[in-house]
């Protein structure tokens, strides 16, 4: 599932496709058939995200909302649209762009209100809140689950993912089985930091990469790493390789159903 940094981007891009004019919205594939017909034709005021979640506001107070899940993708180009190739949930046209949209978990048009009762379910964005974060602190101090499954319940932080959790874990020295309430709020603070600045930078360079400059490849003469997601990462699926810092094997472990991947040494449990 996309991490939240890549909904941020989507947002950017689909506000400079068609932000500030009339769009022409239809379902190809005729299950949105019904919402898409409410704002066909509208102007796209603006685009927002939060967590992993994405907005498509229309004059009139429509707003589109869409959670990509584990299958959902976009695509776009210049130009009148081709003939609707798969299961295209949802298509937007301007004359000059077009984009698809397909497998999405949700695509639906929100009022309001109902835009307002889903942003409550959902906790900080480190993309989106420029405060220190203290009502994820408050509930994460207060619970004696693991901070991986804190960190990763959306209603908590919203849009960092597996990847952005484990490595900012790696980064404060915390192991992921360290009980929320043992989380001092200074450490909280290091966290929190921590995510704003690499979800900015992901945001900005379209990949997710966590590692300091003393320990990229051209520092530590190795090989480039190769994934899906991009970027470096300290121990994020480095199982039984050595640790970037200290050289200890990676681990990893299932966790509330999640792979959990840490260092030994450089997360000691406390």
């Amino acid at each position: 599932m996309p991490e939240g940094h890549t909904i941020h981007r989507l947002a950017e891009r689909h506000r400079k496709l068609f932000a500030g004019r009339p769009v022409a919205v239809a379902s190809p594939q005729g299950r949105f058939a019904t919402d898409a017909g409410a704002v066909d034709g509208r102007v796209m005021v603006d685009t927002s995200a939060h967590g992993k979640h994405l907005f498509h506001h229309y004059e009139g107070g429509g707003t589109v909302h869409v959670h990509l899940g584990l299958y959902g993708k976009f695509t776009d180009g210049d130009g009148a649209p081709p003939p609707p190739v798969g299961e295209v949930r949802m298509r937007l046209a301007s004359g000059e762009h077009w984009l698809d949209l397909r497998g999405p978990t949700a695509c639906e048009l929100l009022d309001p209100a109902q835009v307002s009762a889903l942003h409550d379910r959902l906790g900080v964005d480190p993309l989106g809140d420029a405060g220190d974060g203290s009502p994820a602190y408050i509930r994460i101090h207060g619970s004696s689950r693991p901070l991986m499954v804190l960190l990763m319940d959306q209603s908590i932080v919203a849009g960092a993912g597996l990847i952005y959790v484990t490595e900012s874990l790696f980064r404060a020295g915390l192991a992921p089985t360290t009980p929320g309430t043992k989380l001092t709020r200074r450490k909280w603070q290091t966290i929190w930091t921590d995510l704003q600045v690499l979800m900015r930078a992901g945001v900005a360079e379209g990949r997710i990469d966590t590692v300091h400059s003393a320990h990229t490849p051209e520092a530590m003469a190795r090989a480039p790493r190769v994934d899906r997601h991009g970027g470096e990462v300290y121990v994020y699926r480095r199982t039984g390789q050595p640790c970037l810092v200290c050289g200890t094997e990676v681990r990893t472990a299932v966790l509330n159903a999640r792979n959990a991947y840490w260092c030994p040494r450089c997360q000691r449990a406390r």
